[in-house]
């Protein structure tokens, strides 16, 4: 499948429009690609081909005292020991249950479409990045084999990267020359 810049941005805006989404993608410049994740949590670079991602925090007045708003600034340690790598499905399935709060699947029924069409989208997402890409989360919802989400179970957990939010889920694809970013966050 070929991803042009209509259909991605596309399908990150249907997808994330209803949520409160960081999603943004930057170049990889770093072996230790953490750096790059925290570029892209700065805002410090742009997207390297110019599509557009969705910040509904762009412009929130937090951003003044604190530019990461609404991520808590970490050091890269601090961010390696809260992400874990996961395979390409569980990728995708993310990406479905970051669309609205709670990072689960259920978050479909809300839509038109039918789970294949979201599943099209996600995938679109996804195809930028290419086949060797790898995908990381700080969502636990570990699944039989390992690396891999089980949606199924009503038992989850993650690992924070705001200090503002109750909730913030996200996923992080890394390829060898772009890092993309797709965060939710939720207070209750």
């Amino acid at each position: 499948m070929f991803v042009d810049q209509a259909s991605w941005e596309g399908a990150v805006r249907h997808l994330f429009e209803d949520a409160y989404p960081f999603d943004a993608t930057g170049p990889r410049r770093y072996a230790d690609w953490i750096l790059d994740v925290i570029a892209l949590m700065n805002r410090a670079v742009p997207d390297p081909r110019g599509w557009a991602g969705l910040d509904d925090a762009a412009h929130h007045p937090e951003r003044e005292e604190f530019p990461m708003h609404p991520f808590a600034d970490h050091p890269p340690e601090y961010i390696k020991e809260r992400i874990h790598q996961i395979d390409r499905v569980s990728a995708e399935n993310l990406l479905l249950a970051l669309t609205d709060d709670c990072c689960t699947l259920s978050n479909l029924q809300r839509f038109e479409e039918t789970e294949e069409e979201l599943r099209v989208m996600a995938r679109a997402i996804l195809e930028r990045y290419g086949d060797e890409a790898t995908y990381h989360t700080n969502v636990s919802r570990p699944g039989a084999v390992p690396e891999t989400l089980d949606f199924t179970t009503t038992h989850w957990g993650y690992n924070p990267l705001s200090d503002v939010y109750s909730e913030d889920c996200g996923l992080i694809v890394v390829s060898g020359t772009e890092v993309g970013l797709f965060w939710n966050f939720s207070d209750y």
